[in-house]
C-alpha cells in the first residue's frame, strides 16, 4: 500500500499564493486616486472587456487578474447592493460592507479550494457631504487571499503594486484637478511598464463625481482623454 502524498499546510498556502500572484501579474495594473471632486480609477486596458464598473449610486469596482473571476465578483456585488438597498435604503449601501463580503468570499476560496481566485479588487465609494456619516471618500483593496486594507489618497492593484505605490507616494497631492489626477495615474502606469507610452485609446478611466446628480459613476471617453493627455 502506497503512502499518500503529504504537503504541509504552510507549503500549500505558499504554493496557492504564488499561483495567484503569477496569474494576477499577467494582467495590467489599476490605480485609484482621490481628486478634488471625488475618485478617479485609471487602468491600462487595450481590450474591449471592461475592468472598471459601477456597483451602486456612489460605489465603483475595479478588478485585475482573471477576467471571468473578477467579473463574476462584480456581478455578485451588484446583486448584493441591490438587495441591501431594497431591504433598507439606498444610503445603507456602503463600500465597507461590500468589501468585507468580497474579503470573506475570496478568503474562503483561498482557504478551502485547491485553486485560489487569481484576482485583486478595489471597491471605492465617493463621499457626499449631504449625507451624515458619508462625507469621506472610501477606498478598499482586497487581495487574492481575502486580505482587506483601506486607503486614503490613492491605491493600486495588479502585479506592479510596490512600484506604483512608491511612484504615487512621491508625487500625489491632495485636491488634484481631474485632469492632473488622470495624468498622474497614466504616468504611474507607464512607470510600471518601464516608461513605455500608453495611448489614450489603451486607457480605461472612470470617475465617481460627488457633484454629479443621481448616480455618481461616469466613464471618461477616449476623446476627452485625448484632450486631457494631449
Amino acid at each position: 500500500m502506497s503512502m499518500p502524498f503529504y504537503v504541509s499546510p504552510e507549503q500549500l498556502m505558499q504554493d496557492k499564493a504564488e499561483y495567484a500572484r503569477k496569474g494576477i501579474a499577467r494582467g495590467k495594473s489599476i490605480v485609484a486616486l482621490e481628486y478634488d471632486k471625488g475618485i478617479v480609477l485609471v487602468a491600462e486596458n487595450p481590450s474591449r472587456l471592461t475592468k472598471i464598473g459601477e456597483i451602486y449610486d456612489r460605489i465603483a469596482f475595479a478588478g485585475v487578474g482573471k477576467f471571468s473571476e473578477f467579473d463574476q465578483l462584480r456581478k455578485i456585488g451588484v446583486r448584493f447592493a441591490d438587495v441591501r438597498g431594497y431591504a433598507y435604503s439606498r444610503e445603507d449601501v456602503r463600500a465597507k460592507a461590500l468589501a468585507n463580503a468580497y474579503s470573506q468570499a475570496i478568503g474562503d476560496v483561498f482557504t478551502r479550494e485547491l485553486k485560489p481566485l487569481e484576482v485583486e479588487v478595489i471597491v471605492a465609494e465617493v463621499g457626499d457631504p449631504r449625507l451624515a456619516g458619508h462625507e469621506e471618500n472610501l477606498m478598499f483593496r482586497v487581495t487574492f487571499d481575502g486580505s482587506i486594507t483601506d486607503h486614503r489618497g490613492y491605491t493600486s492593484i495588479g502585479g506592479a503594486v510596490e512600484g506604483l505605490e512608491a511612484y504615487l507616494r512621491d508625487r500625489y497631492q491632495l485636491n488634484l484637478p481631474l485632469g492632473d489626477a488622470i495624468k498622474l495615474g497614466r504616468d504611474a502606469l507607464m512607470s510600471a511598464s518601464n516608461g513605455s507610452p500608453i495611448a489614450p485609446e489603451r486607457l480605461e478611466v472612470c470617475t465617481l463625481d460627488r457633484e454629479r446628480p443621481g448616480r455618481k459613476f461616469r466613464r471618461v471617453s477616449a476623446e476627452e482623454l485625448r484632450a486631457i493627455l494631449g
